[in-house]
C-alpha cells in the first residue's frame, strides 16, 4: 500500500512531539532538529527519483559507479568524524568499504540469493548501501577509539615496545578496545531482534506484501551480511591505517586534525 503525499504531510506532524519537548526543556536542539529533519527529506526524495532511474537503466559500469560514490562519501564522512588526517584514513577507509562490502555483498547475492546477475541495480545497490552505512559506523567508533587510545595511554604503548613486544602485541590491547566498543551495539542489537525490536527492513517487507517468513530469512541475512562486513572492514582499516599512522620505530606520527 503506497503512502500518499497528503498521508505523509499527516504523518511528519509527529516531529512536533520530540520538538515541544525540546523547546520546553530548553535544550538548544529544535533548530538541529528541524534542519536535521528537512535534510532527511530532500535527501529521501533526490534517493527515490536517481534510484528510479538507476533501476531503469541497470547499468552495471553505472551500478558499480555508484557503489564507488557511497564509498567515497563513507570515506569523508569517517574522516569528517574520527578528525584524523586524511593521508592517514582516505586510502584505508576507502579500500577497506569497497573489498568487505563487494566480498560480503557478492558473497549474499551469488552464493545465497543465487542470481544469475548480481549487479541488477534492484539488489546490487539496496544490498552495497546497507553494508557502506554500517561499515561507516563500526569504523568511526574502532578507529577513534584504537588511535586516541595510544595516543592518551602512549607511556604504557612505549613500555610494551620497549620490553621486547612486537608491534602487534604493542596494539593488540587498543585493538581490543576498540573491537568491543564498537562491536558492543552489533551484539546487543543482534541479542533482541525480534523479541524486543523488530527491525525496519523486516516491517517495511511486510508493510509492502512480503510474508513474515520471508520477510524473516531476508532480516537475518542482512544482519549477518553487515556485522560480516562490519568486521571485516574494520580488520581492513586498522591494518591498513597502522602503516602510515606509525613511523619505522613505531612511534605514532601526528595523526589528528587540529
Amino acid at each position: 500500500m503506497d503512502i500518499t503525499l497528503s498521508s505523509l504531510a499527516i504523518g511528519l506532524l509527529l516531529l512536533l512531539l520530540p520538538l515541544y519537548f525540546l523547546w520546553k526543556i530548553r535544550t538548544g536542539m529544535v533548530r538541529a532538529t528541524l534542519i536535521a529533519a528537512a535534510r532527511m527529506i530532500v535527501q529521501l526524495f533526490l534517493i527515490s527519483i536517481y534510484l528510479r532511474y538507476l533501476f531503469e537503466w541497470d547499468f552495471p559500469w553505472l551500478n558499480m559507479l555508484w557503489v564507488i560514490v557511497m564509498a567515497v562519501i563513507a570515506t569523508h564522512t569517517l574522516g569528517e568524524r574520527t578528525r584524523l588526517r586524511w593521508s592517514v584514513v582516505a586510502v584505508p577507509a576507502f579500500v577497506s568499504f569497497m573489498v568487505a562490502a563487494l566480498v560480503i555483498g557478492f558473497y549474499f547475492l551469488c552464493l545465497v540469493l543465487q542470481l544469475e546477475h548480481p549487479f541488477t541495480a534492484r539488489y546490487f545497490i539496496p544490498v552495497m548501501g546497507i553494508l557502506m552505512g554500517n561499515m561507516l559506523g563500526v569504523n568511526v567508533l574502532a578507529l577513534s577509539t584504537f588511535y586516541s587510545g595510544i595516543q592518551r595511554e602512549q607511556a604504557t604503548y612505549y613500555y610494551l615496545l620497549g620490553n621486547g613486544a612486537s608491534r602487534f602485541e604493542a596494539w593488540l590491547p587498543f585493538m581490543r578496545e576498540a573491537c568491543i566498543k564498537s562491536f558492543t551495539p552489533c551484539i546487543a542489537n543482534m541479542a533482541v531482534m525480534g523479541i524486543v525490536a523488530l527491525p525496519g527492513t523486516m516491517i517495511g517487507q511486510i508493510l509492502g506484501g512480503s510474508a513474515p517468513d520471508v520477510a524473516v530469512k531476508y532480516q537475518m541475512m542482512i544482519i549477518v551480511i553487515t556485522v560480516s562486513a562490519s568486521m571485516l572492514s574494520l580488520v581492513l582499516s586498522l591494518w591498513l591505517s597502522t602503516r602510515v599512522a606509525f613511523d619505522g620505530f613505531g612511534r605514532l606520527k601526528e595523526i589528528f586534525r587540529l
